[in-house]
């Protein structure tokens, strides 16, 4: 009985994420980053329900700091073509390394351009009635939960949902397989939880 019940909360679960468009990305730009690590991991899981996943690197985006004489010369083609990809999705998964016990700087440079329109106005539209499920790795003990508390409450406070269940992985420099998945049997289905609540209505 409780596996056909289990069987029936991921087709329930499958069945809603095959009309949900997930963005992924990591507040870390650097190669081998574990918080890159989690966020593809969290991708995987998110596509094994059925999710349209797409991840993106930061570097890839590279924006100047948000600078109000820099927008009114005109939106930056980067700070615009990562605001799109946060409009086009119903739902963003945010691995957040914790720098200074708080978010990065490019993370949260990026989500500040993102608040703003191409007038140069402040805008929710990338943020408003979507759901975001956010995490963080750290090879210290409290595996970044620090800088997740600031993330939550900038994304509240420009009219996103986060979910409440919140991945937070210590040791990260040994938290990972060869396969970039996280070992502790624990930690990745609380991390499938997770994903599980991004993509339910």
């Amino acid at each position: 009985m409780l596996k056909l019940l289990f069987s029936m909360a991921l087709f329930a679960t499958a069945s809603l994420a095959a009309e949900t468009n997930v963005l992924v990305l990591s507040g870390s730009t650097r190669e081998d980053s574990t918080n890159k690590k989690l966020a593809n991991d969290a991708a995987e899981i998110g596509r094994q329900m059925g999710a349209k996943v797409k991840v993106i690197d930061l570097r890839d985006f590279p924006m100047p700091y948000y600078d109000a004489d820099v927008e009114q010369r005109g939106m930056p083609e980067n700070a615009k073509r990562f605001r799109t990809l946060l409009t086009d999705s119903q739902a963003i998964i945010i691995a957040s390394p914790e720098y200074n016990s708080s978010v990065s700087g490019v993370l949260k440079n990026a989500l500040d351009w993102a608040s703003r329109n191409e007038k140069g106005e402040p805008s929710r539209e990338a943020f408003q009635g979507k759901k975001f499920a956010i995490m963080s790795a750290s090879p210290g003990a409290g595996g970044g939960v620090r800088g997740l508390g600031h993330l939550q409450s900038i994304i509240q406070n420009v009219g996103g949902e986060v979910v409440a269940t919140q991945v937070s992985v210590p040791n990260s420099y040994t938290a990972f397989d060869e396969q970039g998945h996280l070992k502790d049997p624990a930690l990745r289905e609380k991390l499938k939880q997770e994903i599980r609540q991004l993509l339910s209505q």
